[in-house]
């Protein structure tokens, strides 16, 4: 009972913080909030993302961001340095910072946190009537679970994004090496890359040219975008073109040689998921197969015996 009169006044008082929050602190933040949209503005016209958070946000849920967007001021000075850290790199590598806010993903964590916390605390101590250890063993594992629900989210995201990116590749590496031999330069087959192409790849690929654009070097915007997919094979492709690009060499051979190597690391690992084929089917056998026939072939044979010795008892 007592801990059930403290949860409830735990509940208390994060609604009362809450409505603390909205009619103090949310008013003083809307100028900064404007100001930070109209300085996003730019980047989001030129992206064609001009559908605010909103749109990626589901309908269902958008009181819940109303919340945390409201409650980040409070929440946000408690949070070490290493979780903005973790999140904003989520955020990048996933290709949504100019659609999602570090801020907002750092008070969902811990809100679901803490919300798995409340549950699970109400559940363990109340419901089940756990030991004090086991209950606090349980709620200290519900927090970990809960906080890292986002991360996993992240994780999903940034996989399916870094597959896409490997497999369109080498197609961009042909388009380029044939724009290139045409006459064009890197930056203009990269353009004309761009114009032709959809995907993450080559939304990477336009945020490259714009780094470019706006001042920075072609080796930091290359070394920027390796970073932001990742993976080994777009480090390579930028680590050949820098070195091309520094050496003087011929940035056609270059290509072409990126693209051959791709196409090849794509056959060999097409060639190593099909013989790693057999060794996962094993297990869907062991499991389903096998025990269905043992029971065709041993079912008759087993029956015939029992049959067998029935007649022989009478």
């Amino acid at each position: 009972m007592a801990l059930s009169i403290a949860l409830l006044s735990g509940l208390f008082l994060f609604f009362f913080f809450y409505a603390l929050v909205v009619t103090k602190i949310a008013p003083k933040t809307q100028v900064k909030e404007r100001v930070q949209r109209l300085r996003q503005a730019s980047i989001l016209a030129e992206q064609g993302l001009f559908a605010s958070e909103k749109a990626d946000k589901p309908l269902p849920f958008s009181f819940v961001w109303e919340m945390v967007h409201q409650m980040e001021e409070v929440i946000i000075r408690f949070v070490p340095q290493r979780v903005y850290q973790i999140v904003a790199e989520r955020i990048l590598q996933a290709g949504k910072q100019h659609i999602w806010n570090v801020n907002d993903w750092v008070c969902l964590l811990l809100i679901a946190s803490l919300v798995s916390v409340l549950f699970m605390s109400f559940f363990a101590f109340s419901v089940m009537n756990l030991s004090f250890l086991q209950g606090v063993t349980l709620v200290f594992s519900s927090a970990l679970i809960g906080g890292g629900l986002p991360l996993v989210f992240f994780d999903s995201l940034i996989a399916t994004r870094r597959k896409k990116i490997i497999r369109q590749l080498p197609e961009v590496l042909d388009l380029l090496c044939v724009s290139v031999e045409a006459g064009l330069s890197f930056d203009g087959a990269m353009a004309k890359v761009v114009e032709r192409m959809q995907g993450p790849l080559i939304e990477e690929c336009q945020k490259m040219l714009r780094d470019i654009r706006m001042g920075m070097t072609r080796r930091m915007a290359l070394t920027n975008m390796s970073d932001r997919c990742g993976r080994p094979e777009v480090y390579l492709f930028t680590a050949a073109v820098i070195q091309a690009d520094r050496l003087g060499v011929s940035m056609g051979k270059t290509l072409l040689i990126q693209s051959e190597n791709m196409r090849e690391r794509r056959r060999q690992t097409v060639k190593e998921q099909a013989l790693k084929a057999p060794v996962k089917i094993l297990l869907p056998l062991a499991i389903f197969i096998f025990p269905v026939l043992f029971m065709v072939v041993l079912l008759p044979t087993v029956f015939s015996i029992l049959h067998n010795l029935t007649v022989m008892s009478k």
